[in-house]
């Protein structure tokens, strides 16, 4: 597979996955845009056979830079362009609420993104601080939603956190390629940062006033990461041994992972450590995990990671 980041800017400190280039954190969102190196449009065109036969019900989505083909769709399916997608961090931008942090794109420019700092955070038990910012994934790809949503991160591990399944309903819109793109109507579903991420903390603190059992802990790394041959089992998993290896590497780091201190022996060190491992553990290298923690397969598998993990903190 070609690489999966294509492009990529950073404002401010390396990311944890040591990927982009570096730029002044005091560009626009448009300025952040280009130099991303995405400001490029997307354009439908017909497609015709070798033979001269036009496919009616079909157009190419072709990148104008370098026509670049990114996909094939139906003819209702409606293109956000690049640029709107940068314009929309721009109200926030200016009023002082958040400043630019990453952008780029992602397999050949079928997925572009863009992550601005919101400029509110929180700590939990001492110094454990968790940043919050707004991701804004723009794909050019059948079948792909336009995604705005409210990121946590963990600041001591670089862990990009996630709402539990009844909050993540709440923190994120989705808006999809029949539709026409509503900037405002989206802002106004988003809501408040501030409302999001106090429930966030709500949720934080109450994972780490539960603690954690040696049986509990390993129950709830198998029912996030199951054993392939223990799925439809009902018998509960009880001894290491018998957990998957995604399960055991997630048990290994929980008193070594960065920041294994803050809340240590809760629920909230058991759920940071699944988290550790999805993001810099699981995958074949930083650009694979960079993908799959916002828009693969990780992302969703931290949903369920914090709502396991507040099922059995209320169990506790």
């Amino acid at each position: 597979m070609a690489h999966e980041v294509e492009t990529m800017a950073y404002a401010g400190e390396l990311p944890w996955h040591g990927l982009g280039t570096e730029v002044s954190n005091e560009l626009t969102p448009i300025q952040m845009m280009q130099k991303a190196g995405v400001d490029w449009e997307v354009e439908q065109q017909k497609i015709v056979t070798e033979t001269g036969i036009e496919i009616n019900d079909k157009v190419a989505l072709v990148r104008t830079s370098d026509n670049t083909l990114l996909d094939v769709t139906g003819k209702d399916w409606k293109p956000v362009q690049n640029e709107e997608a940068f314009t929309f961090f721009s109200e926030f931008v200016a009023a002082g609420d958040m400043e630019m942090h990453t952008a780029g794109s992602l397999r050949e420019g079928r997925n572009v993104w863009a992550l601005a700092k919101v400029k509110e955070s929180f700590d939990v038990f001492g110094e454990d601080r968790v940043d919050s910012y707004l991701l804004f994934s723009n794909p050019h790809q059948y079948g792909k939603a336009v995604d705005v949503r409210f990121t946590p991160i963990r600041v001591v591990c670089h862990n990009t956190l996630t709402f539990s399944l009844e909050a993540a309903s709440k923190n994120y819109v989705k808006v999809g390629h029949r539709t026409a793109f509503d900037a405002d109507t989206v802002k106004e579903t988003l809501g408040l940062a501030s409302e999001k991420f106090a429930k966030y903390k709500e949720m934080a603190q109450f994972l780490g006033s539960r603690k954690v059992t040696a049986e509990s802990l390993i129950q709830y790394y198998n029912d996030v990461f199951p054993t392939t041959s223990r799925k439809e089992e009902k018998t509960p998993v009880v001894v290491y041994d018998d957990m998957s290896k995604a399960a055991k590497m997630c048990y290994d780091a929980l008193e070594v992972q960065p920041g294994a201190e803050f809340a240590a022996g809760t629920w909230w060190q058991a759920f940071n450590s699944v988290t550790y491992y999805t993001d810099h553990l699981q995958g074949r290298n930083s650009e694979n995990r960079l993908h799959n923690q916002w828009f693969g397969y990780n992302q969703a598998k931290k949903v369920t990671a914090a709502e396991k993990a507040v099922a059995y903190a209320t169990a506790a």
